[in-house]
């Protein structure tokens, strides 16, 4: 049995490993897909996956949702999100992932029209070759600081995930 072992950085810059494999059955090697690698970086970095396509990610700006944000929630926490498109092909925002836990606990994404949280409202949009576009997500937040884990994948193909933490 062949095993394929990637040592990635998990939140907040504690190592970990993660562990991947395939089987061989009569001489013959399967082709072993790779666990995507975490890299980690603190909000307000920036990130430039493999393809071109570079993310940075705000630090979080608290806020109270309005009585019209869906989930209800005392606090929640903004970020400004900006992917600019620096490869040779046009990038697809749908392909975007991004979701956020405090702890292990994961964080819902707060959709407060009314304060400018929409969600990826041109999520159907391409963000062409040097353009650049900005996203303005919320999520959930415990009612006092606590640190936050923020996940973006640009596709879900993506061999990398970059994971952005920091106090919330």
């Amino acid at each position: 049995m062949a095993a394929l072992v990637l040592v990635a950085v998990t939140a907040c810059g504690a190592p970990a490993q993660v562990e991947g494999g395939s089987t061989s059955t009569g001489g013959d090697v399967a082709i072993q897909q790779a666990v995507p690698a975490l890299h980690t970086l603190d909000f307000g970095g920036q990130y430039r996956f493999d393809d071109g396509v570079a993310v940075s990610v705000s630090a979080p700006k608290p806020f109270k949702p309005s009585n019209s944000a869906y989930p209800r929630s005392d606090r929640a926490v903004a970020f400004e999100i900006i992917i600019r498109n620096d490869g040779d092909q046009p990038y697809r925002l749908s392909g975007l992932s991004v979701s956020a836990t405090v702890g292990d606990v994961a964080s819902k994404q707060v959709v407060d029209s009314t304060q400018g949280y929409s969600g990826i409202v041109d999520a159907g949009k391409d963000v062409q070759p040097g353009r650049d576009v900005r996203v303005n997500l919320a999520f959930t937040a415990p009612p006092e600081p606590a640190e936050m884990r923020l996940t973006l994948r640009p596709t879900a193909t993506s061999p990398v995930i970059a994971v952005y933490c920091g106090p919330a």
